[in-house]
């Protein structure tokens, strides 16, 4: 492994058809406890880490026959701290590290909070299998979505003129995504920076389904929805380097390798299904993510995970 410290930087199921039911549906219950005195653990946030949460939180429910149950949101990473920071959820996935004003909102609110990397994604660029394109730059990524680029960069060729003489439609997260934020300060040298004429969703599913029926797009989200729709889409390499896990581990896919994160409230920690669930997470992360189409942590970040959870270290590494 050559991804570095802490600075955070095959498969079970197919998203597709998990999400088809429920493409435009921002909360999922994970299965069928129906007894309202059901102990419950409450998630929302980051549809890049739904995958692991909800694979995680079958195999708990499963683990535990029944008596505990899990319900998993997808808001996106800043949607999901606003429900967090507001005492409405037990658990958020985040696909980037809190910002100092989620975190001044928490505190506020008196919420405190155990930071834990889960995983890391490399964030995947595709488009079209018609696309003959195989390759883009973080330049040329720039010209695309950049906030100089709305309404004067509407064709392929103006990108690369080597490219198509078409029309460029371009599918990305939306504001309250952690992928936007982290995509936008990446490729266009500042967070939330973007030009705002494409189709945006905080859903990834959205974005696999529009890329996947048009020609001229281009789309950016989370690697296993890549993974797992593969025949759909396809993946350009970055400066060269194709996204994969290998290439993640080995740390030459840049700058678009991130790692992901569940913050757990420390308050829900004293009720016994919440910590039962953020041990089985730690315990299964490594397996489940890889199962899913992400990279598992190198050991030695784990086990730093599972010392902050065991230590209750509050806060978040990167303040």
């Amino acid at each position: 492994m050559q991804i570095k410290g802490m600075q955070f930087k095959q498969n079970r199921w197919t998203v597709a058809g998990a999400f088809t039911a429920i493409a435009a549906t921002v909360a999922l219950a994970i299965p069928a406890v129906h007894s309202q005195g059901t102990p419950t653990v409450k998630i929302d946030g980051s549809s890049t880490v739904y995958p692991i949460t909800e694979a995680v939180a079958e195999e708990f429910q499963k683990a535990k026959q029944g008596a505990m149950r899990v319900t998993v949101g997808i808001s996106g990473t800043g949607g999901g701290f606003k429900k967090f920071c507001a005492g409405q959820t037990d658990i958020s996935n985040a696909s980037r590290p809190i910002k100092s004003s989620e975190a001044d909102a928490c505190k506020s609110a008196g919420i405190t909070y155990i930071e834990l990397p889960v995983a890391y994604d490399a964030l995947t660029v595709v488009v079209h299998p018609s696309n003959p394109i195989t390759n883009i730059t973080p330049a040329e990524l720039k010209k695309m979505w950049e906030p100089a680029a709305q309404g004067k960069i509407m064709k392929w060729n103006q990108v690369n003129s080597s490219w198509p003489d078409k029309a460029l439609k371009l599918y990305g997260p939306g504001a309250d995504s952690g992928t936007f934020d982290y995509f936008t300060e990446e490729i266009n040298g500042k967070a939330q920076a973007s030009r705002t004429d494409y189709t945006p969703s905080e859903d990834d599913n959205v974005l696999v389904q529009g890329v996947s029926r048009d020609p001229n797009a281009l789309g950016y989200f989370g690697f296993a929805y890549y993974e797992n729709n593969k025949g759909k889409i396809k993946a350009l390499s970055v400066n060269g380097v194709q996204p994969s896990l290998a290439n993640v581990n080995n740390g030459t896919y840049k700058p678009l390798s991130r790692p992901i994160f569940i913050y757990v409230n420390s308050k829900s920690l004293g009720r016994p299904e919440v910590k039962a669930f953020v041990e089985y997470y730690l315990q299964n992360s490594a397996k489940l993510s890889k199962e899913v189409g992400y990279v598992p942590l190198p050991s030695q970040m784990q086990q730093q995970a599972v010392s902050r959870f065991q230590n209750r270290t509050l806060g978040s590494a990167a303040q």
